[in-house]
């Protein structure tokens, strides 16, 4: 855990921040070279205000009792993460399509290619949690958990819960799933990118559906509060929308393809 990069006293940079700039950036790079053009930087800038704001609100919302009904002014700090991802993505998608209508733009074509890059940067944000400590896993005896620090996230769910007494100095081993879910959509960013450059299209329900089968399962090894919706979490409700979604979106690609 590495919360913070910079600290100068009058100058604070947080790591969880610049991991996701940098996925930004890469995101932004990759994508502008993949499609060919230079003109789309107004479209990035929307679709990070629109990914920010949407995850923060998202995460709000869920937490809202437990977090910020005390103090509503954190909302704001968005440097010491929470973000719920989901919510980043349905606005950033309303985004998209608002600015292609208003551009007369192909959405399609744009969505294959930011799509394929998503996964990149979405990776970049994972490390920056497992560097600040949020979303953290389940309890485990595996060589690869970790004990995260006093302060942490998940010294305080172990703290409120009864698990630790308050002079715990580190948290009880959890389930890096930060660091996996990271590594994951490494693997799905490899995979798209491959499929992009070879065919050019599919990749935006490849994705749909590559990450809402990785996110469905990795719920099951997450250890932080979740709020559930039945038998699953909202992720996991939202995951099973999204694979559904992306199976339309590929059998609307091989049937226009088809038709051509």
């Amino acid at each position: 855990m590495f919360p913070t990069l910079l600290d100068m006293g009058f100058i604070h940079v947080r790591t969880y921040g610049v991991c996701m700039a940098i996925g930004f950036l890469l995101c932004w790079s990759i994508a502008e070279r993949l499609i060919g053009r230079k003109d789309l930087s107004n479209l990035f800038m929307l679709l990070m205000a629109g990914g920010i704001t949407g995850s923060r609100a998202a995460y709000v919302i869920e937490h809202w009792k437990s977090e910020f009904a005390a103090n509503p002014a954190s909302i704001l700090r968005i440097d010491q993460g929470g973000l719920m991802f989901y919510g980043g993505l349905i606005l950033a998608v309303a985004v998209f399509f608002a600015w292609c209508l208003f551009k007369k733009e192909r959405p399609l074509a744009l969505a294959d290619v930011i799509c394929t890059v998503i996964p990149l940067g979405h990776a970049c944000g994972r490390i920056g949690c497992f560097f600040y400590g949020c979303c953290y896993g389940r309890l485990g005896d595996s060589p690869f958990a970790v004990s995260f620090p006093m302060h942490s996230p998940a010294w305080y769910e172990q703290v409120s819960t009864g698990l630790l007494k308050p002079s715990a100095v580190c948290s009880l081993p959890v389930l890096p799933t930060q660091l996996f879910e990271a590594a994951a959509l490494l693997v799905l960013f490899a995979v798209l990118l491959a499929v992009y450059v070879r065919l050019r299209r599919y990749t935006a329900g490849f994705y749909l559906v590559g990450y809402g089968v990785l996110r469905f399962c990795m719920e099951y090894l997450r250890g932080d509060p979740r709020a559930a919706v039945g038998p699953f979490s909202i992720s996991q409700t939202i995951s099973l929308a999204t694979i559904a979604l992306g199976a339309v979106f590929i059998a609307y690609g091989k049937l226009a393809c088809h038709n051509r």
